[in-house]
């Protein structure tokens, strides 16, 4: 690999943690605003279910808003955006969850429980393809 190309490699990545960074403080101020404004009307659980698609909404204005900054072109470079977006996520939501806010085990697996009604699975499938699917949107226009 050429000295140009790892230095883009790496760019890629920086610029992919700094916007991770952007999308990991919109969904807090998400959280915070779905607990004050929507907990009320439809309770933890149902505004969690929504929380799913108005965040994934948010993570994809922000990749369509960024991408092109974060130099990800190839496929493989936008899977890898996504990658490190979707581990950092998980990392996040389980030290958060645990260490933060004290939530148990219980409690954190069970928004990732699909049988249970639990979306947060296809929030982060979401979250990992939405560097493609930003790319997708901002080349048609």
């Amino acid at each position: 690999m050429t000295e140009v190309k790892i230095k883009d490699h790496r760019r890629t990545i920086i610029r992919s943690l700094a916007v991770w960074l952007l999308i990991i403080v919109a969904e807090i101020i998400h959280g915070i605003l779905r607990a004050v404004l929507l907990v009320p009307l439809v309770g933890e659980f149902r505004s969690n279910q929504i929380g799913v698609f108005t965040g994934s909404a948010i993570i994809l204005a922000i990749a369509y808003f960024t991408i092109r900054w974060i130099g990800a072109k190839q496929r493989n470079e936008l899977l890898l955006v996504g990658l490190i977006w979707l581990v950092l996520t998980v990392a996040f939501e389980v030290l958060f969850g645990r260490l933060v806010i004290g939530l148990d085990w219980e409690k954190i697996l069970a928004g990732y429980d699909i049988a249970q009604g639990g979306l947060m699975p296809l929030g982060l499938l979401f979250l990992f393809f939405s560097p493609m699917i930003a790319t997708k949107l901002r080349g048609k226009r």
